[in-house]
C-alpha cells in the first residue's frame, strides 16, 4: 500500500447540501425549511421545551420522590498504580495528587481504588481508601491516614434547637 492508494472508507465523504438551486435538487424554492413562521426565519431559534407559550411538559407533570444523587459523596478516584510515580517513603495527599495531575475537577475528596499494583512504600492521606487499596498499601509497610470529611451542621435536629434555647446565665 502507497499514499497513493489511500481513499477514505466508503460513507466518510459527503457532498455539501445545496439549498435553494431550483426546484428540481429537492432543496429549492424554501430551502428546507419549510413554510413561513419563526422557524423559516434566519437566525430563529426556539429553546428546547419551549411549547409557544403554553405551559411546557416539564412544568406541567408533577414532581415526586427524592433523588439521592444530590446528596451523595462524589470522590476524585485515583487508582493505586499511578501512585508509582512518587518516590519511595513519600507523604501522599490531595494538594501532591493535584499537582501532578492525578486528581483533577471538583469532588468532596480523594478515594484510592485498588486497581493495579504499588511497588513503593508511601504515606497515603487522603478521605478514602477501598478496602483491597488500604490492604495493599499496608502489604508494602506504608500507612494509610484518613482525612475526617466536611462535617455540616445539621438542620432542624432536636440537638441544635436545645442548645439555642438554653437558659441564660444569670
Amino acid at each position: 500500500m502507497r499514499l497513493h492508494n489511500l481513499k477514505p472508507r466508503p460513507g466518510a465523504k459527503h457532498r455539501r447540501k445545496r439549498l435553494g438551486q431550483g426546484e428540481s435538487s429537492g432543496h429549492g424554492k424554501t430551502s428546507g425549511r419549510g413554510g413561513k413562521g419563526q422557524t423559516a426565519r434566519s437566525g430563529s431559534s426556539i429553546r428546547i421545551g419551549f411549547e409557544g407559550g403554553q405551559m411546557p411538559l416539564i412544568r406541567r407533570i408533577p414532581k415526586r420522590g427524592f433523588n439521592n444523587v444530590r446528596h451523595g459523596t462524589r470522590y476524585l478516584a485515583v487508582n493505586l498504580e499511578s501512585l508509582n510515580r512518587f518516590d519511595d517513603g513519600a507523604r501522599v495527599d490531595e494538594a501532591a495528587l493535584r499537582s501532578v495531575g492525578l486528581a483533577n475537577g471538583r469532588g468532596h475528596g480523594v478515594k484510592i481504588l485498588g486497581d493495579g499494583e504499588l511497588t513503593k512504600k508511601l504515606t497515603v492521606n487522603v478521605h478514602a481508601f477501598s478496602a483491597s487499596a488500604k490492604a495493599k498499601i499496608e502489604a508494602k509497610g506504608g500507612s494509610c491516614e484518613l482525612i475526617a470529611p466536611k462535617s455540616f451542621p445539621a438542620r432542624n435536629s432536636a440537638a441544635s434547637k436545645s442548645k439555642s434555647k438554653s437558659k441564660p446565665k444569670s
